[in-house]
């Protein structure tokens, strides 16, 4: 060998001979056991270093000053608010009915349920038919007007007394009752600014009297509708 050369090393290259695959498995389970180590470090905190540190926060009022991304609304606040339009809206009527001179024919109070509205069959309907009379419209107007103002949700409830009935339209008192509150309905949604999506028409039959069917004068109380402006914060289950 010449002075000055230096000898050439060749280095064969070889590519691995470990599967690919193998690689990105290893590191997926490290993955999981720097995970794992991480709960465990949590699970064995101290707990009067973590309170520690949770009340110089709370010192600091780091929690107090830094406002929730998601608006909170106090719960009692949404009550309070419904009770007061359930008020206004249980005053507005007693006003109407004195008003017009209709406490004998339509009778509002309020309940657990929110304000319940009465009418009997004589203000609304011809006996056995469930096609709203002229004289009613008056005061389904005035009702409607004053839910326009308020987001509850209404439910219509139709109600006869025991007596049976089958004829060709309605063969039994859970049809006539039902149509009865569908008429009610139809009419407020068609007359009045209101979301059909607040509004349920139920017939009840003879189901829920308002008194004992033990004859004709309350027989006569037992056959109405009622409209009920609900308490948003009234849970229905209370009812059976």
């Amino acid at each position: 060998m010449s002075k000055g050369k230096r000898p050439i090393i060749r280095v064969e290259d070889r590519s691995s001979d470990t599967p690919k695959w193998m690689i990105t498995y290893a590191d997926f389970i490290m993955l999981i056991l720097v995970f794992f180590i991480l709960l465990f470090s949590i699970s064995q905190m101290d707990e009067e270093k973590f309170d520690a540190i949770a009340q110089s926060f709370k010192e600091e009022g780091l929690f107090d000053s830094s406002p929730s991304i998601v608006p909170f609304e106090d719960p009692m606040d949404g009550e309070e608010q419904n009770d007061e339009q359930l008020a206004s809206l249980m005053q507005q009527i007693e006003q109407y009915l004195d008003k017009e001179n209709l406490q004998d024919t339509v009778i509002a109070s309020r309940t657990d349920r929110g304000v319940v509205i009465v009418l009997q069959e004589q203000v609304l309907f011809n006996s056995g038919e469930a096609e709203i009379l002229p004289q009613a419209f008056s005061v389904l107007d005035k009702v409607g007007e004053l839910i326009e103002g308020i987001p509850n949700f209404v439910r219509v409830e139709g109600h006869t007394d025991d007596r049976p009935i089958q004829t060709a339209q309605y063969p039994s008192n859970w049809e006539l009752s039902t149509a009865r509150s569908s008429s009610v309905l139809r009419y407020m949604l068609d007359s009045h600014e209101i979301e059909s999506d607040r509004f349920a028409a139920v017939g009840y039959g003879d189901t829920r009297p308002e008194v004992p069917n033990d004859g004709p004068a309350n027989w006569t109380l037992n056959r109405r509708v009622e409209i009920v402006i609900l308490n948003r914060f009234y849970e229905e289950e209370s009812e059976q």
